[in-house]
């Protein structure tokens, strides 16, 4: 069986991002290497950890979550590209796993596994091919994703942290994309990452930019069921005390009315 290799494509910015990812100790592994998007860099010194033949850091000079992902994504030359962030503890068990499951798995295209986190949803108990809706109880995070490179994916700028309206969904509408394209997707039962601190999504109060954007992947993700969907998930914010049910319901809604906008202008990082 020939060798696999793993591009991990790590989004980061600000001087405190590269320093926080220079304390990950990213584990050497053969057929591994680390492709780092750095935003807002400021000319800031890199970091001596970070100084090894298996990273390589690219400053990238624009705004938002999305394309700094895609500006990582664009720099990787591996078989496949695994998403991921700066404060992250990697598991070198995890990684290898993974890789060998994906060696054995030629025609899979996206792939989604386990990480060790704050809110992790219900995880399917077995190997299981994925289709949309997802298995119920199942939701993925930004940092349990890879895809194989020659397909071409890519994050939506129109979501994500620090893009113009909606702050948000960019990972979960990757996998929706792989799904709506025909990819195969497939869900293994790998713990490859852990994550110890609160993440963007589990934040106490979500801002109009955060509901716009799961207003929109709803619609986006169930057109035809939208008009119940979007009220009963701004019921569930409210009552969690993220957000008032005006405030849920208004941005939620503005969202999921500019999703057939956001699917028109978007073709190339959707579907």
């Amino acid at each position: 069986m020939k060798p696999l290799t793993l591009d991990i494509a790590i989004s980061t910015y600000r001087p405190d991002g590269i320093r926080r990812l220079a304390r990950c100790n990213l584990p050497r592994i053969e057929g591994v290497r680390y492709v780092v998007s750095w935003q807002q860099h400021e000319d800031a010194p890199l970091p001596r950890e970070l100084v090894r033949e298996d990273v390589e850091v690219h400053r990238f000079d624009r705004a938002g979550q999305s394309l700094n992902r895609n500006n990582a994504f664009d720099h990787c030359t591996a078989e496949w590209v695994m998403v991921s962030d700066d404060d992250l503890v990697y598991r070198e068990e995890g990684i290898r796993e993974l890789m060998e499951s994906l060696a054995r798995s030629p025609e899979v295209d996206f792939a989604t596994f386990r990480s060790e986190r704050e809110g992790a949803p219900k995880y399917p108990e077995r190997e299981t091919d994925l289709a949309w809706p997802l298995p119920k109880g199942y939701h993925v995070g930004g940092i349990e994703l890879a895809f194989r490179r020659s397909t071409g994916l890519r994050c939506c700028p129109e979501f994500g942290l620090n893009s113009p309206k909606m702050h948000g969904a960019e990972d979960e509408a990757l996998l929706l994309t792989a799904l709506r394209r025909g990819l195969r997707a497939r869900f293994y039962p790998i713990t490859v990452v852990e994550h110890y601190h609160p993440s963007t999504g589990s934040r106490s109060g979500l801002t109009a930019s955060n509901l716009r954007a799961s207003g929109c992947f709803i619609a986006l993700g169930w057109p035809a069921g939208a008009l119940l969907r979007v009220p009963l998930k701004a019921w569930r914010v409210a009552r969690s005390g993220r957000a008032t049910l005006p405030k849920a319901l208004w941005y939620m809604a503005e969202g999921a009315l500019a999703a057939p906008g956001v699917l028109r202008r978007n073709r190339e990082f959707l579907w």
